[in-house]
Parts: structure tokens; sequence; C-alpha cells
């Protein structure tokens, strides 16, 4: 039985790729413009996707699901729906028990969907083991991202990263 404020959920992380050097490179008016162009696209994708905003600062956010499917479909929307506009993401993911606080979410299982997130490459999304477990037979494609050390947190993890998203 969970105690009370704690539930399970898939967490998202993403953050814009060389946010700082674009911002330097378009100046402050049209960074600013570029980056409510993202916001406005997570927010949309979340919504399609049934994801809720716990933040959005900067040049990152986070959000949770309630399914690890539809929040590895959402990142991959995000990433498509951006790329238009000139903007790459990393993103990362995990499923775990999280803590309800306040108007944000806690708990290990938030700190390892960060620390998977600081390993994705320009453009990619990685999630944790399981994550891909979880989502068998949804028609989410994975490569292996070999085994790591996740700063905090005991033992070795499995990341892997989305290869291609089918309608599952």
């Amino acid at each position: 039985m969970n105690a009370p404020g704690r539930s399970l959920a898939t967490v998202l992380f993403t953050d814009i790729v060389g946010s700082t050097e674009r911002a330097a490179e378009l100046g402050d008016r049209r960074w600013t413009e570029l980056l409510a162009e993202h916001h406005r696209v997570v927010r949309a994708e979340l919504d399609r996707h049934r994801g809720k905003v716990v933040r959005i600062e900067g040049d990152g956010t986070l959000s949770t699901f309630d399914g690890p499917a539809r929040a590895v479909r959402c990142a991959s929307a995000v990433r498509q729906a951006l790329a238009p506009f000139g903007i790459e993401i990393r993103a990362g993911l995990h499923t775990g028990e999280i803590e309800l606080a306040g108007t944000g979410v806690e708990g290990i299982a938030v700190h390892i969907g960060a620390r998977v997130a600081a390993l994705a490459e320009p453009d990619e999304i990685l999630t944790s083991s399981t994550v891909k477990d979880l989502v068998v037979g949804a028609g989410i494609e994975f490569a292996d991202r070999g085994r790591h050390e996740l700063k905090g947190i005991p033992g070795q993890w499995q990341v892997y990263a989305v290869e291609g998203v089918g309608s599952g």
C-alpha cells in the first residue's frame, strides 16, 4: 500500500541542447520568443499525451505521466515538433514512486529520471530499464546504451535510447 503522498508515475525531463549558445547567438528578444514557442509546444504535447506539467523553467521541463508509453510518445512528439524551429532537446525518463510535495514532486525516482536525462546526447531520448520493461508490446523500439553509474544513486543502471515509436 502506498504511503500518503506517494504515487507511481513516469517522470520526463527535457532540456534544450546548447541553449546558452543559442541565446547568445539570437539575442535576448529572439531567444525569448523561441523559448515561448518551446513552452507552447511542450504544453500542447503534454496535454495531448495526458502528461502533467510539474515545472517549465528556462530551457528545461519536468512532467509526470500515469503511463510510461504515453511519456515516451510525448517525448518523441516534443522532439519532432521542435525540430522545425531548430530546437534540439535531450530527454530522460524513469518510472517509480514519487512523493507529491506541494506544487512539485520529489523522491528517488525523480532523481533517477534527472540523472538519466543528463546522460542523453543531443536529440536523444533515454530511459531507464524500468521504462523499457514496462512498455513491452507498445511498439517502442530501443537501443542499449549500457550500464551507468547515476550520481548519488546506488548501483549501476541499464539505460536505453528510444529508437522508434510505433502506434502500439
